[in-house]
């Protein structure tokens, strides 16, 4: 009886706690001892010396990086020190000079998520069902993510108390300090290690682009410099030669016979991405790539160093096994290095569950390609009534964008939005795939589990974002056959598109733009509502 009145109160004690009295909190707290007992069976690196070592990488001429770097304060708020793997039983060795902050936020976090994803949530009769992430998906939890320090305008009030999401906000998340230096110490100690590399990439990425943009804007510039130059460009508006020079029709019944300067304005605009600079461009970005793998090796292997994660994945590898692998591989058998008894995954079941996951991967890889040729024939079909409309009905008394507006230019657009919105739709619905068959595998390790999740999305995103792009660069206007004899789309009634004149590249220019920039679109609301 006593028991029921505690439990009443303590429901009632929840209730107060929730506002609408549906929604409640849990909020989980890792006291000193169990972050200590955990990090020493995960062996985590913590400093147990100042690093005496003197350091002077000074580059040459570094005064010119002064508008765009951070105060020291702020880019190590923390001696370099020397670490090694954490021992309970051999506390005193390390520099604990305050046991609330001695671990980062970070690593207090993935102890806690350690904890929580191998935590029974059944007594052990009732069988094993355990972790954080199946109460998830069974909907016991709504949610469950870490906390953050405070409000991240806020500074906090206690000067002995740093508040690290206060000046993350104030050197980094804020839009003008767009050209300065990452504080990737500070994004380190607060996110993590991965999210730390992530974005030290990512500014070596952007810092790289720099030098591509502008080489490309020079490229582009000569293009526009000698636009008036175009020799080629100008016999095709000429009256005398592109005038006089009859082209076969375009498409069968509906299009008429026309005049090889009627691709005027595509054949100029055309110089501007296709000119003599653009082959030195395209050697440039050969260069560019193989520098840029090059110079990111060295700089990886430098924050390895400085952050102590040079044996970071072996070390993930043997310490770490996935709590999905521990509970759902049933048998066991004992390891040949350590002598201890570890679940294993039978080869039977290993490749069942590989083939079936290659299946599924071709089989969403063929219905992009489905999409595609879906695509190509609305191209087909939809050209001839793209040029009977603007027969009868042409677009050159409209002002400015009149004389532009073509059955070619047409039919690229709307394919290449039709396309995008295919594209977009496949991705969303893959992305759910692709997890569902990566759990299905059962992968050991959370490095093999992100290994394999990561390839199979770059193959499905490669080929759902690019392949329409390889049909207009390399396919399109290659299999027409000649007058009298012209190809068909698998023999049917639809004739093989051909190439503007001048070439497919404003029409390969006209995809990338609406792909890529559709894209950056809705990546951007995305983050903006769901980040």
């Amino acid at each position: 009886m006593r028991s029921k009145e505690l439990s009443m109160e303590v429901k009632q004690a929840i209730l107060k706690e929730s506002d609408d009295g549906k929604t409640y909190f849990v909020k989980i707290h890792a006291p000193w001892e169990v972050l200590a007992t955990y990090a020493d069976v995960l062996k985590i690196k913590v400093p147990f010396k100042v690093n005496d070592m003197p350091d002077d990488r000074e580059l040459p001429m570094n005064w010119l990086s002064t508008p765009f770097r951070l105060p020291k304060e702020i880019m190590h708020p923390e001696p370099d020190y020397f670490t090694a793997p954490f021992s309970k039983s051999k506390s005193d060795f390390f520099l604990i000079s305050n046991q609330d902050t001695f671990f980062s936020p970070s690593t207090r976090n993935r102890i806690v998520y350690y904890i929580l994803s191998r935590c029974l949530y059944v007594s052990e009769e009732c069988g094993d069902k355990k972790g954080i992430k199946r109460l998830l998906n069974n909907g016991s939890y709504t949610s469950a993510f870490p906390l953050h320090d405070s409000r991240y305008w806020i500074r906090s009030k206690d000067g002995n108390c740093e508040s690290e999401r206060y000046d993350l906000y104030t050197h980094w998340a804020k839009f003008f300090c767009f050209f300065k230096e990452q504080p990737i110490n500070r994004i380190r100690n607060y996110y993590g290690e991965k999210i730390g590399i992530y974005f030290a990439w990512l500014g070596f990425y952007t810092e790289m682009l720099l030098f591509a943009a502008v080489v490309g804007t020079i490229c582009f510039t000569y293009g526009f410099l000698t636009y008036d130059d175009n020799e080629w460009s100008k016999e095709i508006c000429s009256e005398e030669i592109g005038g006089k020079i009859v082209m076969c029709p375009l498409c069968d019944k509906k299009c008429g016979f026309w005049k090889l300067s009627i691709t005027c304005n595509s054949s100029w605009q055309s110089h501007l991405f296709d000119n003599v600079a653009t082959v030195f461009f395209a050697i440039f970005m050969g260069i560019w790539v193989t520098l840029f793998l090059e110079f990111w090796k060295r700089r990886q292997a430098r924050l390895e160093y400085d952050w102590d994660l040079v044996d970071f994945e072996e070390e993930q590898q043997q310490l770490q096994l996935r709590p999905e692998y521990e509970s759902k591989c049933t048998k066991s058998k004992e390891n040949p290095i350590t002598k201890e008894m570890e679940p294993y995954l039978p080869v039977t079941s290993k490749c069942a569950r590989s083939c079936l996951s290659g299946a599924t991967v071709l089989l969403w890889i063929s219905l992009i390609i489905a999409c595609i040729i879906g695509v190509i024939a609305y191209r087909l079909a939809v050209y001839a009534a793209f040029a009977s409309i603007m027969k009868d009905s042409p677009t050159s008394h409209l002002e400015v964008v009149g004389p532009y507006i073509t059955p070619q230019l047409a039919t690229s657009v709307t394919a290449s939005c039709i396309n995008f919105v295919i594209i977009m739709i496949l991705n969303l619905m893959y992305e759910k795939v692709a997890v569902w068959i990566t759990d299905m595998e059962i992968p050991k390790t959370h490095l093999e589990y992100e290994n394999r999740l990561t390839m199979k999305m770059f193959l499905f995103q490669f080929v759902n974002y690019y392949s329409s792009c390889f049909y207009v660069a390399f396919f399109k206007g290659k299999f027409v056959g000649y007058p009298g004899k012209y190809a068909y789309m698998f023999g049917g009634s639809l004739r093989n598109e051909e190439c503007d004149p001048g070439g497919c590249l404003i029409e390969l220019t006209t995809q990338l733009v609406i792909v890529m920039t559709g894209k950056q679109v809705w990546g951007n609301i995305q983050e903006a509502l769901l980040p």
